[in-house]
């Protein structure tokens, strides 16, 4: 499984493509930050957040993408901005064909440290440890677009068995309720109480 993993942000948005082999294996494919300046309007920030994201979609054709969701922030207006920013490359995604899970940053942390509490630090040393990066990714934006990366490739099995169990859960449910319907049917018209 290839996916591409944004940490979305207006100022700094970290992507990163990371590959998912057999068992807990990853590799990174590449990684980088889309910066854009504060001065700059809104919707050119955004446009070259969207012309990024898509080079990089055609470039690397991942099979979903996984986006780091706006959670909970002080600061309303950077909350926002990286609503906004996710926005867009769910866009880019959607237009593609592609799948788009969205993970909170607690969920990403958990999933590559261990605890849902890690600071940035512990973060991005654990990327490099599970990527064997020998090197810093550029910024944290990028080591966090990396987390979500890995996070969704160890995810997604699990995610996948649970939406089949819920599945057949539905379907069971929906003969169970027919059958009981039918029933209390055939009692009616035979005259017989329930």
């Amino acid at each position: 499984m290839r996916v591409l993993g944004v940490d979305p942000g207006l100022t700094r948005c970290g992507v990163a493509v990371v590959d998912g082999g057999t068992g807990r294996k990853v590799t990174c494919v590449a990684v980088d930050t889309v910066r854009t300046p504060v001065e700059a309007a809104l919707a050119e920030r955004l446009l070259a957040v969207s012309d990024f994201v898509e080079g990089w979609l055609d470039l690397h054709k991942p099979d979903v993408v996984a986006v780091e969701r706006v959670f909970s922030q002080y600061n309303v207006q950077t909350a926002m901005g990286t609503a906004q920013a996710g926005g867009v490359v769910a866009v880019a995604a959607a237009r593609r064909g592609l799948k788009v899970e969205f993970h909170t940053p607690s969920e990403v942390k958990a999933a590559v440290t261990g605890s849902g509490r890690a600071d940035k630090a512990q973060v991005t040393a654990m990327v490099m440890r599970l990527l064997r990066l020998t090197e810093r990714p550029g910024t944290a934006d990028a080591a966090d677009a990396l987390a979500l990366a890995i996070c969704h490739i160890w995810r997604a099995p699990m995610r996948s068995r649970l939406e089949e169990a819920e599945r057949r859960a539905a379907e069971l449910a929906r003969v169970h309720k027919a059958r009981l319907a039918a029933a209390t049917k055939a009692r009616k018209a035979g005259g017989t109480k329930p």
